[in-house]
């Protein structure tokens, strides 16, 4: 499976952003997908994800309410809205796939994910 993330960019405080992740090579249906994010100097993060059939999804707290995670299964695609963003959101964004997630509800985890996309950066200016 190949992941192709996009739609970074340099944004204002408070202002939106949604990144997309196009995914080829596989059956996109099966997997699980997720956001992860890293700033300079700080280990990835768990971001939020999106299960199979897009029915459930999980975020991490600091982006409740902020950010959105969808899937558009006929198109291989996942995106990620980003609204009010802060300076602290800035990093670069990955977007992953993976099976166990689903089967083992450890969404979160790093090492749950089995494809990676090369990231998209996105900065956020105070």
């Amino acid at each position: 499976v190949q992941l192709q993330a996009s739609g970074g960019g340099l944004v204002q405080a408070g202002g939106s952003l949604r990144l997309s992740c196009a995914a080829s090579g596989g059956t996109f249906s099966s997997y699980a997908m997720g956001w992860f994010r890293q700033a300079p100097g700080k280990e990835r993060e768990f971001v939020a994800a999106i299960k199979w059939s897009g029915g459930i999804t999980y975020s991490t707290d600091s982006v409740k309410g902020r950010f959105a995670i969808s899937r558009d299964n006929a198109k291989n695609t996942v995106y990620l809205q980003m609204n009010s963003l802060k300076p602290e959101d800035t990093a670069v964004y990955y977007c992953a796939a993976g099976v166990r997630p689903s089967q083992r509800g450890l969404y979160g985890r790093v090492n749950e994910y089995d494809y990676w996309g090369q990231g998209t950066l996105v900065t956020v200016s105070s």
